[in-house]
This record gives structure tokens, C-alpha cells and sequence, in this order.
């Protein structure tokens, strides 16, 4: 988004701050082995937020640290028979879809429960991405649109049949792989205008840190591109934006000489340390940091959605079950240890509830050359 001071009209724009320090560190990615024991204050926002016993979130952390591992394995055991992989309610069980009943005892060799469907996942992000190259007046009358590997077809929510039909139609995609519903979820980018502890942009314009990083020795972090331009100095702490991407995409990253970047991630009083940015699976627990709202805990509901805000379309988003409010935007996603990405957007609040959409970290990290800072 933009900064304070250019809000559009009718756009709740609202800036997310995340107090979210992390340390040099020698891998970017690195490998789910063991898992790592849970902060006390996610223990805490998984009971409160998906109602589980500390055994339970212990125990749902632990599964899908593992799922995590196994879906990496399998994805590229299937290849291109691979049709995604998710977690069931409570994550005691992975499912992985694949197109090759022949390959079912592979799968569960592995711990994990085959779904046999028509369509790859490579088949399924194709007709998603004809989704994203329609035209724009098109893409405007829906809300948001992905792969729903759980359903083995695209959804477009819309909120009105008719124009995420349109959609469909412009986007020349069979109406039998997209699913159309309506939907009165309308989708913004989040930006604030209010202090805290954050950063601020050019004369105050205010956003959330999203991760640490480095870019060879200049240290920095990455936050949402609608946070600010390139070019746009920052201050406590300051920095340069360095790049910036909005929308289309929706991060961004900043350097910020002279500063310290650590480990962490800001979770109430206390820190989350950061060990590695591996995806998690859809279904598995997440937990988001903001500024406005602090530590609140959802799930993954789906990877690669393409959601339509008043400014645009932004791509490639993952969509979760977790509360935000304007002054989050650009905050940490993190799942265990693992770093998720940075808050872009949603609808709701923390008080009803709502949905809000991260940009995947890693995609960040390669478009500009950059090193996650994890301990």
C-alpha cells in the first residue's frame, strides 16, 4: 500500500508493524528435523485462538513440523503426479493428493493418507495463473481466487455469481475446474496511520517489520510492498526502501545500515526465534505478529491465491484464518519456527474474526538476493 498519506478513498489502508529482530545465520532455509520446543507465547495463542489444550498445541506443532518434511519428500517422489497436500482439522493426519492411483503405497510408505484426483497441481496453478493474466476490469468484479488442493479444482469468490463467472469467461478457463461463490469477504490492503512500535515512512506514514535480513553486509528487513516505494527513506529504525513491488506482488525490503537485525519475532512480551522459512502445509497453524493486534493464531487455508484489492491484484498470496486490523500490515507469519511471510492484507477484525493474506517469504528472499536471519 502506500504511504499514510496517500490512502484511496474507500481503502481502509493500514500500516502493520512487526517488532520482528533476527540474527546472522548460516542456512536460509534450513530442513525441518527434530522439532524445535514452542515459545510459551504460542503454546498461549493456539489455545486461545484455535481453543486446544497446551498438550494438543504441542502435540498439532510436532505433527506438522513432520507433515511438513513429509510433503516435501512426496512432492518430489509423485513429480508431475503431485496434486497438493493438506492437513486434516485437528492435523493428526496428512493427506496428499496424487494423479497415479499406482502410486498410493508410495504415499503411505510414508505416513501419509492418498487422495487419488484428475488434476495435478501443476495443471491446477496453470488454470489459476490463465485466472491472473485476465484482463483487469474482469479480475476488479472478484474478491480473490486459488487452488484449493483440498477440492482439486480453483475457487473464485466473488460477490456476485455473475461477475466471478466473468472472470472465468475473460480468463477462457472450463467451468468445470473453477468453482464460483459468493462471497461478502472484500479484501484491503492493510495500512494505519497510528504510532507505535513500528517504523515510519517518509514524514510518518506508519508499517510493520516483517523479517530481518541481510544483503551481503548491509543488514535490513522485508515488509509489504504497499508499505512504500523504492526510494522512500524510513525512520526508527531508518532505512531505504531498496525495492518494492505493488501491487501484482505485495513485498518489499529495506536496508537499514548501522542497525542489528536478530533472531525474532515479536510474540506479546516475549520472542519467537526464527530457524528456517520452509512452507508449511495447508491446514497447519499459523501465527501472525502486528502492531496493531500483536499475537494472534490461525491456519493455512490455502497457498498461491490471487486476492483483488482496491489498488490492484496481488498474486501468489497464502490466505489463513488469522484476525488482522489496520496497523498490521507488513508483520510476520511464522508456523512453529519457520518464517511464512509478510502481512499483506484481509478483511475482518480480531474481535469477529476474519482472513488475512502473507506473502511468501522465500519469494521475497530470491527476487532480491536476500539472507533470512535465523537462529
Amino acid at each position: 500500500m502506500l504511504s499514510k498519506r496517500s490512502l484511496l478513498s474507500g481503502a481502509a489502508i493500514a500500516a502493520l508493524c512487526v517488532a520482528a529482530t533476527v540474527s546472522p545465520a548460516a542456512a536460509q532455509s534450513a530442513p525441518l528435523a527434530a522439532p524445535q520446543p514452542a515459545a510459551p507465547s504460542m503454546i498461549e495463542a493456539l489455545q486461545r485462538d484455535l481453543g486446544l489444550t497446551a498438550e494438543q498445541a504441542v502435540t498439532r506443532l510436532a505433527n506438522e513440523a513432520r507433515a511438513a518434511g513429509t510433503e516435501s519428500a512426496l512432492s518430489k517422489t509423485l513429480g508431475d503426479k503431485y496434486a497438493g497436500a493438506w492437513l486434516n482439522a485437528d492435523a493428526s493426519r496428512l493427506l496428499v493428493a496424487t494423479s497415479d492411483a499406482a502410486t498410493a503405497g508410495a504415499i503411505r510408505a510414508k505416513g501419509a493418507q492418498p487422495v487419488v484426483v484428475s488434476r495435478t497441481l501443476a495443471q491446477l496453478n496453470a488454470l489459476k495463473d490463465r485466472l491472473d493474466q485476465a484482463p483487469a476490469q474482469a479480475q476488479a468484479g472478484a474478491s480473490l481466487w486459488y487452488v484449493d488442493v483440498t477440492t482439486n479444482s480453483v475457487v473464485v469468490l466473488a460477490k456476485e455469481q455473475a461477475a466471478g463467472e466473468a472472470l472465468v469467461s475473460a480468463a477462457g478457463v472450463g467451468a468445470d475446474a473453477v468453482r464460483v461463490q459468493v462471497s461478502a469477504e472484500q479484501p484491503q490492503a492493510l495500512v494505519n496511520l497510528r504510532g507505535g512500535d513500528a517504523y515510519y515512512i517518509g514524514s510518518g506514514s506508519r508499517c510493520s517489520i516483517g523479517f530481518p535480513v541481510t544483503k551481503g553486509s548491509t543488514p535490513g528487513f522485508v515488509t509489504a510492498g504497499h508499505c512504500g516505494r523504492t526510494g522512500q527513506t524510513t525512520s526508527n529504525p531508518s532505512g531505504t526502501f531498496q525495492g518494492s513491488s505493488f501491487p501484482g506482488n505485495d513485498y518489499a525490503w529495506v536496508a537499514t545500515p548501522g542497525h542489528t537485525p536478530q533472531p525474532w519475532v515479536k510474540s506479546g512480551s516475549t520472542n519467537v526465534i526464527v530457524r528456517g522459512s520452509t512452507q508449511a502445509t495447508v491446514g497447519a497453524s499459523i501465527c501472525r505478529s502486528g502492531s496493531t493486534t500483536g499475537w494472534h493464531c490461525g491456519t493455512i487455508q490455502q497457498h498461491n491465491t490471487s486476492v483483488t484489492y482496491p489498488q490492484g491484484t496481488v498474486s501468489g498470496v497464502t490466505r489463513t484464518s488469522v484476525c488482522a486490523e489496520p496497523g498490521d500490515s507488513g508483520g510476520s507469519f511464522i508456523s512453529g519456527s519457520q518464517a511464512q511471510g509478510v502481512t499483506s492484507g484481509g478483511s475482518g477484525n480480531c474481535r469477529s474474526g476474519g482472513t488475512t493474506y502473507h506473502q511468501p517469504v522465500n519469494e521475497i528472499l530470491q527476487v532480491y538476493g536476500l539472507t533470512l536471519k535465523v537462529g
